[in-house]
């Protein structure tokens, strides 16, 4: 009897050893360990930042003049600085052939419209005498309607070379084709100048009572802004003096070199404090997407080939890769196979391993 209750226990014994063992062993295996990390729970919402850009004033409008025909410099009227407005002359050339040129195309027109004239005046005295049947050959009035009409399409094409040469002449008048500033001269009386030659402008017009900020600005940001918001710049030429602009110009294009959009604010400069070429730093305020996921910046991993957080679903760990918006001290915007309230390792790095 004792020998069975020896037996009995020894059973339960090493029973209860191999149920330990189990339970062991379930716990230890891979995926099934509890999470140890801190975590931090995915919200919706866009990341307020302010970002500091480079930007550069440039002139509302600008043109580089070079002569339309050859000829040689007669007067300059302005110089490096001078202020001028739209119409007003800025230089003179001189070509003598072109004046020659227009005055035969002048004659030749004369001679043509003359011809016309006294074919027309034929015709219509022979149309006349036609009435008298006999009178006129029917071949002779035909005869006469055809040059007629050849001599009025010769004056035709003889006027209008006539209004081609004066055209050219028109071109010796240097014009300025709207208020600026000579920035650049390059010619002086007496110079020959080639409409053939493109190495140097003679004169450089600038608009700078009105100009154009330009930045480019990262594609994450330009998608959340819009027409007519308000931004401010700093100008080293200034320091300490804000200045407020608003967007003018969005591009729409995105640069495939540096993933950013070009926009422009177009900027009132009456006083003529600024001028084109002059480095900006712009303030841009952004209320990030509302659309967006963020998570403390500690959570994003990024490394040489990929950019992702270490999501938590019960004691699994998987990494889920992750594009990044806009970033605070502590938060930054995440888009990626995520929703609100997800669990996400708060403190992450490459060495925590996925569950398997």
């Amino acid at each position: 009897m004792k020998y069975y209750l020896i037996t009995i226990s020894i059973i339960i014994l090493m029973a209860s050893c191999s149920s330990d063992k189990k339970e062991e062993q379930k716990t230890d295996a891979p995926g099934a360990a509890k999470i140890s990390y801190p975590l931090a729970t995915v919200e919706k919402g866009g990341v307020a930042t302010t970002i500091k850009l480079p930007a550069q004033l440039a002139a509302y409008e600008e043109v580089s003049i070079f002569p339309k025909v050859n000829g040689y410099v007669k007067t300059v009227s302005v110089d490096i600085g001078s202020k001028v407005s739209a119409g007003s002359l800025l230089m003179t050339l001189e070509a003598p052939e072109l004046e020659q040129a227009a005055l035969q195309a002048k004659e030749r027109y004369a001679r043509s419209r003359a011809d016309f004239s006294i074919d027309k005046e034929r015709f219509l005295r022979l149309e006349e005498a036609a009435k008298t049947a006999g009178a006129i050959s029917p071949i002779d009035i035909s005869t006469i309607k055809a040059k007629m009409e050849a001599d009025s399409a010769l004056s035709n094409a003889e006027k209008a070379n006539w209004q081609m040469q004066q055209t050219m002449l028109g071109y010796l008048q240097v014009i300025a084709p709207f208020d600026g500033v000579i920035t650049e001269r390059n010619v002086h009386p007496g110079a020959l100048v080639s409409a053939s030659s493109k190495d140097k402008p003679m004169l450089e017009l600038k608009q700078v009572a009105h100009l154009r900020l330009q930045v480019d600005i990262p594609e994450a940001i330009a998608a959340n802004l819009k027409d007519k918001d308000t931004v401010s710049f700093y100008v080293n030429a200034f320091p300490g003096k804000k200045m407020i602009g608003f967007i003018s110009r969005k591009s729409d294009n995105i640069n495939a070199q540096y993933r950013s959009e070009r926009m422009e604010i177009d900027v009132t400069n009456k006083e003529g404090s600024l001028s084109p070429g002059m480095f900006a730093n712009m303030v841009l305020s952004s209320k990030g997407n509302a659309n967006a996921l963020y998570v403390p910046k500690s959570a994003v991993v990024t490394s040489t080939e990929r950019k992702y957080v270490l999501l938590v679903k019960g004691n699994f760990i998987k990494k889920v890769d992750v594009g990044t918006g806009n970033e605070s001290a502590d938060k930054i915007e995440i888009f990626g196979n995520l929703q609100a309230t997800d669990k996400v390792i708060a403190n992450a790095n490459d060495e925590i391993k996925e569950s398997k």
